[in-house]
């Protein structure tokens, strides 16, 4: 019989927001307002050649996203979204024994990827909804190899500023790669949440991390990238599975960069509706933390699935997370009116 590795036996699932036909969906952290016009016309053009492979280095996308950020295109690592990303850092840094910390709950796929990686996960309780970076950098030992900051932070919306992240950076031994995942950067306050490329991206074990699924509408193409060091980036590359990024995801891509404009207005428009969100559940008795991202997290503790329950009877979809909150993605402002129409009724 063919051996499996014991490990993967104990390996979670990751569970994706629920779809259900004719149900507002408001349970993964999308766009509701679809492709990017440029995009949308990009696509009928590039269909025809999906017969064909696509530029395995994504040529055209790492230099556009050089351009985009004024570094240098030996920076850039791409793959089939953030989530391959993530895993393409760990194969670079992470081996049998070794350990990865992060905070918890943060984005559930850290824990997945880790074990995948042959590393072992060291989740961080939160404190107050949020990173508690003095005892994630407490809890980095001489087995380390990597250390995820979630900011803003999945599913809890919260996120840390400057000073602390600062800290924390300068807390982290040099041979231990801090990866500060941002995919949600577009939604955040640039007052209260640092652009972390521009405060650590000179650091030679920092890597940044950013994603075209959330505020740039490509959730479904799958496009990821990192900025790193360049001896870092060049490893990522390498653990890339090859052609991960299609023809199509390449070419949206690079036209949604140009788009900063419409990714900005829309951006902003989800904010508007957060905030607007967030104020009528405080008023329904919720404890809402402040969010900076394109969702809100309720922390229902045990009755986190009743509420989901009762969203879907609803024909409204939330994403819970049993005996710990419920996270709500923020959607059009009657999408948001249904979800805080039914958040009323069950506190009626």
């Amino acid at each position: 019989m063919v051996r499996v590795r014991a490990s993967l036996s104990r390996l979670p699932s990751y569970v994706p927001g629920r779809k259900l036909p004719g149900a507002v969906v408001l349970a993964s952290n999308e766009s509701p307002y679809g492709l990017l016009p440029g995009v949308a016309a990009t696509l009928v053009e590039s269909a025809g050649g999906v017969s064909r492979y696509p530029d395995l280095h994504a040529s055209s996308l790492i230099e556009a996203l050089a351009a985009h950020h004024a570094v240098e295109p030996d920076r850039i690592a791409v793959g089939a979204g953030s989530s391959e990303v993530c895993g393409q850092l760990l194969h670079t840094v992470v081996g049998p024994g070794d350990e990865v910390v992060f905070g918890w709950r943060s984005f559930e796929a850290y824990p997945i990827l880790t074990t995948v990686a042959g590393g072992t996960a060291v989740p961080v309780p939160l404190r107050d909804h949020a990173l508690d970076l003095d005892a994630m950098a407490a809890a980095i030992t001489a087995r380390t190899r990597l250390v995820f900051v979630c900011n803003p932070n999945n599913p809890t919306s919260t996120a840390v500023g400057a000073r602390a992240l600062t800290a924390f950076a300068d807390r982290v031994p040099r041979d231990v790669l801090i990866v500060v995942d941002e995919a949600y950067r577009e939604y955040a306050d640039p007052a209260r949440v640092p652009d972390g490329l521009a405060l650590l991206g000179d650091r030679p074990n920092v890597a940044v991390l950013r994603t075209f699924s959330k505020a740039y509408g490509l959730a479904g193409l799958r496009v990821g990238y990192c900025v790193a060091p360049p001896g870092i980036a060049a490893h990522v590359r390498r653990t890339q599975v090859p052609f991960s990024v299609s023809g199509l995801a390449q070419r949206a891509a690079v036209v949604a960069l140009g788009e900063r404009a419409e990714v900005a207005r829309r951006a902003a428009l989800t904010v508007a509706e957060r905030d607007r969100v967030a104020g009528r559940l405080r008023e329904l008795g919720h404890d809402v933390p402040d969010s900076e991202a394109n969702f809100v997290w309720l922390p229902l503790g045990a009755d986190s699935g009743d509420f989901a329950r009762h969203c879907a009877d609803g024909k409204v979809m939330v994403r819970p997370f049993p005996g710990e909150g419920v996270r709500v993605t923020i959607g059009l402002p009657e999408e948001n009116d249904a979800l805080l129409a039914l958040a009323a009724s069950r506190r009626g």
